[in-house]
């Protein structure tokens, strides 16, 4: 008996529209792309070059950048993981620590690189010219999770749980390409490159 008034009691719930938090959410992870709207993101220049098709954002077509400038926006230790599917011969990437600007490519902070089969040998989960990736960990075709951990000078990518880059930042590092704190971006590279983005997740570690 008690089992079968639990059923009731929660499928009267969800009639009642009460949505429970799904058990990520309960460990602080905070969903930051609904699926279908660009609400609380900022394409900088070229915003052609984005669309969002079947709960993904779709980056294809000039150089063009999507900054997250949501509530969370402001994050200096925080996990961050994000499915990335790329086309062959696509070039994409994910920014850390970075702020809007409204073109170029962005100068504050770190680039997590996506490319599989590209000609640029920097592939995926590196960290552009600072950890360079030789050989791809994910596939082109196949949604993957990039998985993106900083805490202090200490930055982990892992791809599918495989920790593929395991980098600490030297105390005296210099210039823009650092960390500190921030917003993340992605990146639509050229026309020739397709890579679709989703499920985009937060965890503020601070």
């Amino acid at each position: 008996m008690r089992f079968g008034l639990s059923l009731v009691m929660c499928a009267l719930a969800v009639c009642a529209g009460v949505v429970r938090p799904a058990a990520a959410e309960d460990d602080g992870w905070i969903t930051i792309f609904d699926g279908s709207t660009y609400e609380g993101w900022k394409i900088n220049e070229t915003p052609e070059s984005w669309k969002i098709e079947d709960g993904a954002f779709v980056a294809n077509g000039t150089r063009s950048h999507l900054f997250y400038v949501g509530e969370h926006a402001e994050l200096k230790n925080f996990e961050l993981k994000i499915e990335v599917m790329t086309a062959p011969g696509s070039n994409g990437g994910i920014f850390f620590h970075t702020k809007y600007q409204d073109d170029g490519w962005p100068a504050w902070g770190y680039e997590s690189q996506v490319n599989n089969t590209q000609g640029d040998p920097q592939k995926t989960a590196g960290l552009y010219n600072t950890v360079k990736v030789l050989e791809a960990p994910a596939e082109d075709n196949k949604w993957w999770t990039q998985h993106i951990i900083v805490e202090g000078r200490h930055v982990i990518v892992k791809v599918d749980d495989k920790v593929v880059v395991d980098f600490t930042e030297p105390e005296d590092r210099e210039g823009t390409v650092r960390l500190s704190e921030g917003t993340i971006a992605l990146q639509a590279h050229d026309p020739g490159s397709t890579v679709r983005y989703r499920n985009i997740r937060i965890k503020p570690l601070d």
